[in-house]
């Protein structure tokens, strides 16, 4: 078995040589580049159509100071309803400046702001504010908030809400160092939705973590069906089979991932992992 494999096969402790944190990466690239992806249009200068939140967030794509400037505005003198819609525009724009104490802040006050019996919206925002803790680096505060964003999602009945909330779960308290409580959150993700490939990605992540691989190589098999074009994917699985002994396997794996995009930073890592794996055929280091 290779040696050398980076990143994902850091050796975390003497017991385990193989073991790696669950990556946040995997979480937030989409994230990131979804936040930074910008209109080309030109900037936004009119009114913030606080009518509709997907008015907001296409205005918070294309000019999102401009946006957080007139959600601000709005927010002083709105009420009811019209103040949780404008809580959330400004929000959604100061998340995307990255200025994430802010953020958290004003997603806190929008669901304080949302009717009580509105539990699909207090747990939208709820999840917000604690992914903007999460992202801040504030794992605990992050928990703090997103329990009650889970009882109220459960409560409405919205798997893919609730899935999400308990993967921002996952992150935090692996984060902290709590591992079995984050497998108990992934389980929890994967129940509320199985068809999130997500769940199942991070799932494997951390049972392979913990050494399980025989869950892990179930769990990225699942990963696998639900999102067969994923190159995270694709590298976790050639993970998984190295530490297995399945040598082929894993440059089977890493080969799909260059095969999905010559250019991309996954192929950069599957070009990595194919190096220090060797040609095929040569000896085992």
């Amino acid at each position: 078995m290779p040696i050398l494999l980076p990143l994902m096969l850091m050796q975390a402790s003497p017991f385990s040589p193989y073991a790696s944190a669950l990556p946040r990466e995997i979480v937030e690239k989409k994230e990131d580049e979804a936040r930074k992806r910008r209109n080309d249009s030109a900037p936004f200068t009119g009114p913030l159509p606080l009518r509709a939140e997907s008015g907001c967030l296409l205005a918070v794509e294309s000019d999102p100071e401009r946006s957080a400037e007139v959600a601000r505005k709005a927010l002083d003198s709105a009420q009811g309803r019209e103040r949780v819609r404008a809580g959330l525009c400004l929000g959604v724009a100061l998340a995307d400046l990255d200025r994430w104490a802010e953020a958290r802040t004003v997603f806190v006050q929008a669901r304080d702001a949302a009717d009580p019996t509105d539990r699909l919206s207090r747990a939208r925002l709820g999840a917000m504010a604690g992914n903007a803790a999460l992202a801040d680096g504030k794992a605990g505060e992050a928990l703090g908030l997103l329990a009650p964003a889970a009882a109220d999602a459960k409560a409405v009945n919205d798997g893919s809400l609730g899935a999400s909330i308990s993967l921002d779960r996952a992150r935090a308290l692996v984060s902290l160092g709590q591992n079995g409580e984050a497998a108990t959150a992934l389980a929890d993700a994967r129940t509320a939705d199985p068809d999130n490939a997500q769940a199942w990605l991070l799932s494997a992540t951390l049972s392979r973590r913990e050494k399980k691989l025989i869950e892990a190589q179930t769990q990225i098999e699942k990963a696998a069906q639900l999102a067969p074009q994923d190159p995270e994917v694709g590298l976790e699985a050639g993970v998984i089979a190295v530490l297995g002994g399945r040598d082929e396997a894993a440059r089977r794996s890493w080969n799909a991932v260059l095969a999905m995009g010559a250019d991309t930073p996954s192929a950069a890592t599957a070009k990595e992992y194919l190096a220090q794996l060797g040609p095929e055929g040569a000896p085992k280091p």
